[in-house]
């Protein structure tokens, strides 16, 4: 399988478990980062507005989390700097962010990197390190 990310995108994915639960946070380090980054898969709600500017909310998961965003795997197509709120249903927390990277088209759907427009380190309910890691993914 061939890479098609930008240099310091994660691209990989979580691994889900059976009955439908959330992963172990594992962290990952690809480029020094604001904040760490995990694989923490976890539901979430998306509302926004397609790239033919019709609205929608979706539930969707997450790939990889940090302080100030993640990646998702969303059914609805979204343009580049799109704004979305993106809903916890564990905690009712709100944040606003908007599109930074949009994947391939999927299956499964297309994976979306956001960025909150402020950093919320609490937001996906779990603790990340003070400072990024320096370390390489190998």
């Amino acid at each position: 399988m061939r890479n098609t990310c930008p240099e310091g995108q994660i691209d990989g994915s979580g691994r889900a478990l059976e009955d439908g639960g959330m992963s172990e946070a594992t962290p990952t380090t690809a480029t020094p980062r604001r904040s760490g980054r995990v694989f923490h898969r976890v539901r979430i709600q998306a509302q926004g507005r397609t790239h033919d500017r019709k609205k929608f909310k979706e539930t969707c998961e997450t790939v990889v989390v940090n302080a100030h965003g993640g990646l998702l795997v969303m059914k609805n197509e979204v343009d580049n700097g799109e704004m979305l709120v993106l809903t916890n249903p564990l905690t009712q927390e709100e944040q606003e962010c908007r599109v930074v990277y949009l994947g391939d088209l999927a299956e499964k759907g297309q994976r979306v990197g956001v960025e909150f427009l402020t950093p919320a380190p609490r937001f996906w309910g779990i603790e990340f390190s003070a400072e990024p890691s320096t370390s390489n993914l190998n």
